[in-house]
This record gives structure tokens, C-alpha cells and sequence, in this order.
């Protein structure tokens, strides 16, 4: 990990204090050591920040063993120096940072470099890694919400089931094919046409249980991606609400073809899709087994987590730096 400093003038302090457009700023950058792209990011970061006299501390991480610690570092930092914490990377690397961040009241700022960037496309940051450090001189802070999964933090999804398995083919596809939506959509179509298990699972929402039966269930927190994708609900997440997605039970050519309506913005409209609006989902998986731990995703990272599945917004918001 290595650092690049600017801090000589900025006293530090515990006492949190209001926004100010001349505070300091800590980039915890996530790409591969030695990486071309990854030192032109960071010369091009380097270079936006000293051309315009902006105080910052570049944390750069080569090993993905070493991303928390630099969110810590990052963190202590912006605390004592009245500044921001910046998260560089896709929105996996962009949900490690707001794990940390999140319970803070910090500000943050983003990088997007991901293959979708979804996060940052929705709160109108340039996925352009010069663009969207400029615009980080003038941000303002927009409360945004955030979802939890059993206390884990997602920005833009989380799911059970099917999609995990899809996240996990398409990050094999990616290491040998290069990253790009259209090898991300092949990963796709080869997850779909392998054998699925189904599950029964009971699903407690708000106030009322159902039982459902189905290959994955889906919640997003992202209105770009639910809308892109055409679901109703899209709009309930400006309304401090999640939205839950459920594919019922099919085969393969027909789970085929609600990949491609999805594609074309229009899976909401499928006759084997269900969608809901929530503030509170608890999911218990019934059968083929009621698993103490089960596989899920959260904003393309897929970890174990404890059963029951508890879905919510939380109710503390991330405080994001978005352009002017």
C-alpha cells in the first residue's frame, strides 16, 4: 500500500464539522500491483488534486487482503482532519469502503471504474476517472439511502440463489475473456443453460408470510438498474423503500428468454416474475434444506451469511458527494 501526501497545513481535530469545498480528501484506490491502467489512475487523481491545491492522501491498495485496513486508515484520517473518505474502484470496491464509512456520518466521494457502475451512473458520477476527480472540487453532500442484509451494507443489490452462481461464473468468464459487458452477458447464458435447484422459501414481508417457490430472489436499491431492467417498482426506492424481485419456476429456454427481456427493459412484464416494494423482508429458506448459511451477493461480491436473510433500508443514510 502506498500513500501520497499533501497534509502539512491541515491541523488535525476530533470535533466533526460542517462540508467545506477545501477539504481534504482520502482516496483509497483498489487495482492490481504494478497495473498500467492502475498507476494512470492514480497519476491522473495525483495530478487533479495538485493542479487545483486540494489537501489529499492517496491510499493505494495492490492486495485485496489489504482493502480494509486502508478504509481504517482512510477513515481515522478524514476524521481528524475534518475531510472525506473517496472510495476508487467498481461497486464491490465501492461497498467495502461504505461498510466502514457508513456507520461514521462521513462524507464520501467515488471514483466509479467498474464494468456497470451503476451506483455512480444513478448519482451522476462520470465513470471517466479525471472527470469525476474534478468533480469532487465542488461536490455537495446528498444524503442517499443505503440497503441492509442482515446488517451488511448493500448500494446497488443483493440476492440469493441463481444470481450468486451467475456473479461466480461471470467472474471466471472475466479472468480469462477480459472485463465487458458482452462477456459479462455470455457469462450470463451459461449460467442459464446449467441445472438450478428451486427453493421453497417463506418470505415474512412487512406484516404478512408467503410462501414461495423460486430459482433466486432479487432486491435491488439502484432505480437506474431496476428501471433499465423494467420493473413498476423502481420509483419505491426515492420512497425509502426496497424492491424485491422473484422468478418463478422454469426451464432453461425459458429462463433464456427472461434474460433477454431483461436486457430489453422489460422483464417486469413477464408472467413468471413477481415484484414488491418493502421496508421490511425476513427470507427463510425452506427446502431442499433450511441451510444455517447460504450463499448470496451483495453489489456483485458473493459471501455466506447466516439464515434468516433480513432485507431493510437503513436507517441511517450515507452522506455521498455528488457534482454540482
Amino acid at each position: 500500500m502506498s500513500t501520497s501526501t499533501a497534509l502539512a497545513d491541515v491541523a488535525p481535530d476530533d470535533q466533526a464539522s460542517p462540508w467545506s469545498l477545501t477539504a481534504p480528501l482520502f482516496v483509497v484506490l483498489n487495482g492490481g500491483s504494478g497495473h498500467v491502467e492502475t498507476q494512470e489512475r492514480v497519476a491522473t487523481v495525483k495530478r487533479v488534486f495538485q493542479e487545483a491545491g486540494r489537501q489529499h492522501e492517496l491510499l493505494e491498495v495492490s492486495d485485496p487482503k489489504n482493502l480494509p485496513q486502508a478504509i481504517s486508515r482512510a477513515i481515522e484520517l478524514a476524521r481528524q482532519h475534518h475531510g472525506a473518505v473517496v472510495a476508487a474502484g467498481g461497486d464491490g470496491t465501492i461497498n467495502a469502503v461504505v461498510q466502514q464509512v457508513l456507520p461514521t456520518g462521513l462524507p464520501l466521494g467515488i471514483l466509479p471504474q467498474g464494468t456497470f457502475n451503476y451506483f455512480g451512473r444513478h448519482h451522476g458520477v462520470s465513470s471517466d476517472i479525471e472527470e469525476a476527480a474534478r468533480s469532487l472540487l465542488t461536490a455537495h453532500i446528498k444524503p442517499v439511502q443505503v440497503g441492509l442484509i442482515n446488517e451488511q451494507a448493500f448500494i446497488v443489490n443483493a440476492s440469493m440463489g441463481l444470481y450468486p452462481t451467475l456473479l461466480q461464473d461471470r467472474e471466471v468468464f472475466k479472468q480469462r475473456f477480459g472485463r465487458s459487458r458482452v462477456v459479462a452477458l455470455f457469462a450470463s447464458l451459461a449460467t442459464m443453460l446449467r441445472e438450478h435447484r428451486d427453493w421453497v422459501i417463506k418470505l415474512t414481508l412487512d406484516d404478512t408470510t408467503h410462501t414461495i417457490v423460486t430459482p433466486t430472489l432479487f432486491v435491488g436499491n439502484n432505480a437506474l438498474q431496476m428501471a433499465q431492467i423494467g420493473i413498476a417498482e423502481a420509483p419505491a426506492l426515492q420512497d425509502g423503500q426496497l424492491v424485491a424481485i422473484a422468478v418463478k419456476p422454469v426451464g432453461k429456454l425459458a429462463m433464456l428468454g427472461l434474460l433477454l427481456r431483461g436486457a430489453l427493459g422489460q422483464l417486469g412484464d413477464a408472467d413468471k416474475v413477481s415484484s414488491f416494494a418493502f421496508t421490511s423482508l425476513t427470507v427463510s429458506p425452506r427446502r431442499p434444506h433450511r441451510p444455517k448459511r447460504l450463499k448470496v451477493a451483495t453489489d456483485g461480491e458473493v459471501i455466506w451469511m447466516n439464515t434468516p436473510l433480513h432485507f431493510q433500508p437503513s436507517p441511517k443514510p450515507l452522506q455521498l458527494l455528488v457534482p454540482t
